[in-house]
């Protein structure tokens, strides 16, 4: 029969501030997705430019006939 190994030691202490490690964990989520968000925003802002070219393109064929 084996024995078991031993229950691992908690290394880590709490943060005497219990925001400070919220705080600390949401920008470190933040960081990491910053590209992520950069990218979606740049194709969103593109998306919105062609919808209202667009818009505006048929309004003005619209006035104009």
């Amino acid at each position: 029969m084996q024995s078991k190994p031993p229950a691992p030691v908690m290394t880590t202490k709490p943060s005497p501030d219990p925001r400070k490690g919220t705080m600390t964990r949401a920008l470190t989520w933040i960081r990491r997705r910053r590209r992520i968000a950069a990218t979606h925003l740049l194709s969103g802002l593109c998306y919105g430019i062609g919808t209202g070219l667009a818009g505006l393109a048929f309004w003005w064929l619209e006035q104009h006939p």
